[in-house]
């Protein structure tokens, strides 16, 4: 399915024009909840409803002479409506009508996102099933450790941005409030039934309680959900990364007909849209910070968080989107090389096995400690001298002398390695 809304359309979400046409439409809801109150004359009510309109470039001349982005806007909406505008912005503070739209705003772009985000779950549920037996090496330290699958991999990936999911829609839930309480939140000239009006046409409720503005852990609460995602994203290009290397290339990121990867070198295919994926989770988790610091402000009400806004918002919202649907394209084409897995998984002569014969000989009956020094020792044999390891496991005496040859040839079957890999999927996809 393609997603229902565009990159286009995410960025026009934040545009000067929409965002007026938000603040319109908040003004229009107040304006009908004190008319159906008996503040407003139904006759003014149907002028003020046809006439309301702005000019994005009147406001910003108007808004050079009063440096107030509300009251420029304001005077716009007034120049078109004439002397009804007088019952426009009746009782309401700018933050009433700012950070009722905003929350409004937030959750549309919240919703674009889950748009992007439902498809590469897809995504990434097809490659993890296509790859569910496929063997590789497991690394810990960049170091070889025990195999795994390369399905295994990327069911990690779908159970991660699964809880993304989830953390991004209790997120948009949180944000999900609108106020209009005044200047202070005690609704001294606006009362909790105009609030609930306004918000139900928003499609917002009303949050619980309010100063001048909604209160910015709110905020903060949908940028670390942003955030996560976006550190998810990262965590998938940066796998991606160390596989397309050319000692390892065990995966690579598409590389298009005519692409080319060096201005100097002609061979090289580089891994640059998953670098580019890194570099930009940096901008968002930095966006972040920026949040946290917008939590406490002076009293009932400061300025200081929304210069900052104004830019991690739009910014981290249109970042995540188009993350989303690069990744889902790198995951889609993904190329990846299951022979050259098998190669590196016999890399190191065998080395993984390691534990298997550990545990053999503490079955035993040989101590743990011994059984490890032991093992350990032959294993260093097999790196320095590049040797495999069951030839040397079955050339030493003390481990011959309570294993059987059948025995150590059992403690060398790959497939012990990946038995529990059906019941990890069914774990993870059983509820998708």
């Amino acid at each position: 399915m393609i997603p229902r809304y565009s990159l286009k359309e995410m960025a026009s979400l934040w545009s000067l024009e929409n965002k007026y046409a938000v603040w319109l439409e908040v003004e229009m809801a107040a304006c009908e909840a004190h008319a159906k109150m008996g503040k407003i004359p139904r006759r003014a009510l149907s002028a003020i409803k046809k006439k309301a309109a702005f000019s994005v470039k009147r406001i910003d001349t108007i808004e050079r002479e009063v440096r107030h982005d509300v009251i420029a806007f304001l005077t716009s909406v007034a120049e078109n409506v004439g002397p009804d505008s007088r019952y426009i912005h009746m009782g309401l503070t700018s933050s009433d009508v700012v950070d009722t739209a905003l929350c409004a705003q937030m959750k549309r772009a919240g919703e674009m996102i889950l748009e992007k985000l439902d498809p590469f779950l897809k995504s990434l549920k097809k490659a993890a099933y296509r790859y569910k037996k496929t063997p590789c090496m497991g690394r810990t330290h960049g170091v070889h450790a025990e195999p795994t699958t390369f399905g295994l991999k990327i069911a990690l990936w779908y159970s991660e941005m699964a809880r993304n999911r989830e953390r991004l829609e209790r997120a948009i839930v949180g944000i999900s409030v609108g106020k209009i309480s005044g200047a202070v939140g005690t609704h001294a000239h606006a009362s909790p039934e105009i609030e609930a009006y306004v918000c139900k046409k928003m499609g917002l409720v009303p949050a619980p309680i309010s100063t001048q503005i909604i209160q910015r852990d709110r905020h903060a609460d949908y940028m670390a959900a942003l955030s996560i995602t976006a550190a998810t994203i990262e965590k998938i290009a940066l796998e991606i990364r160390h596989l397309q290397r050319s000692e390892v290339l065990e995966a690579e990121e598409p590389f298009s007909a005519g692409q080319k990867g060096s201005s100097a070198m002609p061979h090289k295919r580089n891994p640059v849209n998953c670098e580019q994926m890194c570099g930009l989770a940096r901008v968002v988790r930095g966006n972040l910070q920026a949040a946290l610091e917008n939590v406490a402000l002076w009293h009932e009400r400061d300025i200081s968080h929304s210069s900052v806004e104004r830019i991690i918002l739009p910014d981290s919202t249109m970042l995540v989107h188009y993350m989303l649907e690069k990744m889902r394209k790198i995951i889609d084409g993904l190329h990846v090389y299951p022979k050259r897995m098998r190669r590196n998984i016999n890399a190191t002569y065998g080395l993984f096995h390691s534990q298997k014969v550990l545990l053999a000989l503490t079955q035993s009956g040989m101590t743990r400690e011994k059984a490890y020094s032991l093992v350990q020792n032959i294993a260093m044999v097999c790196w320095r001298e590049e040797v495999q390891f069951k030839d040397l496991v079955m050339a030493s005496p003390e481990i011959t002398a309570r294993l059987s040859k059948a025995e150590i040839e059992e403690l060398f079957d790959l497939n012990y390695y990946l038995r529990g890999v059906d019941t990890i999927f069914k774990r993870v996809f059983t509820a998708s």
